[in-house]
């Protein structure tokens, strides 16, 4: 988390947490910029790793396939009902490392910060980011800021890579459905954006709806070994479930059918998508994934996931068929059925 150039302790003036703001001169390479890294990231993220205070990171490897991914966070408003953008940041980055079956192990983070950027609103969200890394045991052990001019930016962007290993004898890719397999979600679908809309429109409900962000690694390594010839992982984020799908119906060449009355969502997702004219097929989830496993492992995979506290809520949804079109379909709960085809332009913008 250093500028280029070794950061050098003991400068004697404390930033002002409480009531001051990110200044060009915090991006400048120098004593400011010394100042925030010492004073808010090392002293928020703090492991051995990064007390080395390099350009890099040096770390030991770990015996498997190597697995790295990275995301940049871009969500308005920054704060929002069960998470904020700095949890996202840890959370979707190790999602997606998880998603190939593997265990993460280290992420990197970088910053743009604009000119003016309350340093107390920062400290929130790097604060945030500390807690959801200490409570993955997935350490940020290097990183990077800039700092842009006021207006050039939207207070804060954040990027986080990670780096994970996939263990022996794991092969979970996109590619892998094959028709007669199950699909199964593992929890209420469209929870992250109607909760972010909510709060971005200033709208109330009788029951307050929270953003499902979580770090999934967990609840994916307890599938696997319930369950180890696991043939897709997916987390629905943007463009919901009916992206997800659709990106696996492409890579796997094949159809999907699902089925809305077996589709677990909230009543008062529901009545918010119905209200704002969504649909909570393509609403993002940040704390949800997609598994698709053979017919004959279904309920197995099924209870590991609803063992689990974040599979719970989890369903089987759907079955793979055989599609040279590779569309995926819906029957519904007045016995039809309809594409659920890709998302048409962007329902929620900004959204993570």
């Amino acid at each position: 988390m250093t500028q280029k150039g070794i950061v050098k302790p003991g400068y004697s003036r404390s930033l002002d947490l409480k009531h001051g703001c990110i200044e060009m001169a915090h991006g400048s390479g120098g004593r400011a910029m010394a100042q925030l890294i010492q004073q808010l990231f090392v002293a928020a993220f703090d492991n051995e790793f990064l007390r080395q205070m390099n350009d890099q990171a040096c770390f030991p490897s770990f015996s498997g396939r190597m697995v790295m991914s990275t995301d940049s966070h871009v969500v308005t408003p920054l704060f929002f009902p069960g998470g904020d953008i700095g949890s996202l940041s840890v959370h979707g980055t190790i999602n997606d490392i998880a998603m190939a079956g593997a265990m993460p192990h280290y992420l990197a983070a970088g910053f743009i910060l604009e000119e003016g950027f309350p340093l107390s609103d920062l400290k929130r969200i790097v604060d945030s980011m500390a807690q959801a890394a200490r409570t993955a045991q997935v350490p940020i052990i290097t990183g990077d800021t800039k700092v842009v001019e006021k207006g050039s930016g939207d207070g804060v962007f954040i990027t986080t890579t990670g780096v994970g290993m996939v263990p022996e004898g794991v092969h979970i890719s996109a590619e892998n459905a094959r028709p007669g397999d199950k699909i199964l979600v593992s929890g209420t679908l469209g929870d992250h954006g109607v909760a972010v809309m909510a709060q971005r429109e200033n709208l109330s409900f009788e029951t307050s709806i929270a953003s499902d962000t979580a770090a999934l690694h967990e609840l994916v390594a307890q599938m696997i070994a319930a369950t180890p010839d696991i043939h897709v992982l997916r987390d629905p984020t943007r463009g919901g479930i009916a992206a997800a799908l659709n990106e696996i119906a492409q890579q796997s060449s094949v159809g999907m059918m699902i089925h809305e009355s077996s589709l677990p969502i909230q009543d008062q997702v529901q009545a918010a998508c119905e209200f704002l004219g969504l649909d909570p097929l393509y609403i993002a989830n940040e704390g949800k994934l997609v598994a698709i496993c053979p017919a004959q492992d279904a309920e197995n995979l099924l209870r590991a996931m609803r063992a689990h506290p974040l599979g719970k809520n989890a369903a089987i949804i759907g079955e793979i068929i055989e599609d040279s079109h590779r569309f995926v379909q819906m029957q519904t709960c007045f016995g039809g059925a309809r594409v659920v085809d890709w998302l048409s332009g962007e329902q929620l913008p900004r959204i993570c």
